[in-house]
């Protein structure tokens, strides 16, 4: 049986290449179980205008080279590092790229919800060896972040203020001692040189389940901004979509005026008022994030290739933003409306076109 490629690439193995020729010309030291150098780090997370050893070395991500070099020192120190931002700010891209740049793995994540655990944050047991055997090493399952202490790995904690505030806490004694006590088996496992912690929070979550002071003293906090240049979000937006494009096998390349009309849009709407100042709109309360804009351009390709003339058009664009912004308020159906109708309807070109193929898909 032949086996389907994966949906997805780790980054560490999409990136191989460019990860590859920056560690075969990092002559920069590194620190203990670092594979790169702070500095071939930055490259790799920046891209570089020149190949190295020939290789192309892209940008990873767009925006303040000052933010990643913060990042890149926290983590060569005895600091955890927090990723905070709004939802769809590439906290959880520049979380994956720095651990694949500096540990040379990406896997080792705990996703952060409801339901997470202590056991998912420390270790727990293979029942059927535990009642078999009684506590042995054997039966122990250890957490992605015992596995990066035990291997001197960075882990990835995904929205951290998804879980509640007693598990958060678990983290204390990881990020404070670098040990964990399994006193089941008597042992104590301390982190190899090499181990830290990248942990993501959305500023939407704020008060859900707050991190406690403690906590929050363990970390090093960045905040991630939303992109405000429209020309870098569209670059950011464009570029993403062709590799989704290319990871899925699916879509087709969406017009730059149309990527250019939706990269608009929605900083018009997230600011309030319109590029030349002139015109207030309704903001509305969906996230209108760099990641929701590439989802929209992407399923506009899907649409057009799979349903449409083959070539993206006004009316796709309408399908897939009224489905992004309008999803549980009957305000943002409103907002949208409103924004068509004072700023979209005045525009010319495709701008009109969106407003027509859109009034439909609007209409309360």
């Amino acid at each position: 049986m032949q086996l389907m490629p994966d949906i997805r690439l780790p980054a560490e193995a999409k990136y191989k290449n460019e990860l590859d020729a920056l560690a075969a010309h990092d002559d920069k030291p590194r620190p203990p179980g670092w594979a790169l150098s702070p500095r071939a780090v930055e490259t790799y997370i920046l891209g570089s205008p020149k190949p190295v050893g020939g290789v192309a070395i892209t940008p990873k991500y767009v925006g303040d080279k000052g933010l990643i070099q913060v990042c890149i020192a926290t983590l060569a120190s005895d600091r955890a590092l927090m990723l905070v931002g709004e939802p769809g700010t590439a906290k959880s891209w520049l979380s994956e790229h720095l651990s694949a740049a500096i540990s040379g793995t990406s896997a080792l994540v705990v996703q952060g919800t409801a339901g997470t655990s202590e056991d998912h944050i420390k270790y727990s047991w293979n029942y059927a060896l535990l009642l078999a055997q009684g506590p042995t090493p054997e039966a122990l399952v250890p957490s992605p972040i015992l596995r990066a202490m035990r291997t001197g790995k960075f882990a990835r904690f995904e929205e951290v203020t998804r879980t509640s505030p007693e598990i958060q806490d678990s983290l204390i004694s990881i990020l404070s001692e670098k040990q964990v006590s399994v006193p089941e088996l008597g042992e104590v496992t301390s982190a190899q040189r090499g181990f830290n912690l990248i942990a993501t929070a959305n500023t939407r979550d704020r008060g859900v389940n707050e991190m406690s002071a403690a906590l929050k003293r363990r970390f090093n906090f960045v905040t991630v901004p939303v992109v405000e240049d429209l020309e870098q979000e569209i670059q950011i937006v464009t570029k993403r979509e062709a590799e989704l494009r290319t990871d899925y096998q699916v879509g087709v390349p969406p017009p730059e005026e149309l990527s250019r009309v939706l990269l608009t849009l929605f900083h018009e709407l997230r600011k309030g008022v319109t590029k030349d100042g002139k015109t207030k709109v309704r903001t509305p309360g969906a996230v209108l994030s760099t990641a929701e804009a590439i989802s929209v351009l992407f399923n506009s390709s899907i649409l057009a290739q799979q349903f449409g003339s083959g070539t993206v058009t006004s009316q796709e664009l309408a399908a897939s933003l009224v489905g992004a912004v309008v999803k549980e308020q009957e305000d943002d159906v409103k907002a949208l409306r409103e924004y068509m109708e004072t700023v979209a309807k005045s525009r010319t070109g495709p701008w009109k076109e969106l407003y027509t193929a859109s009034k439909k898909l609007l209409r309360g």
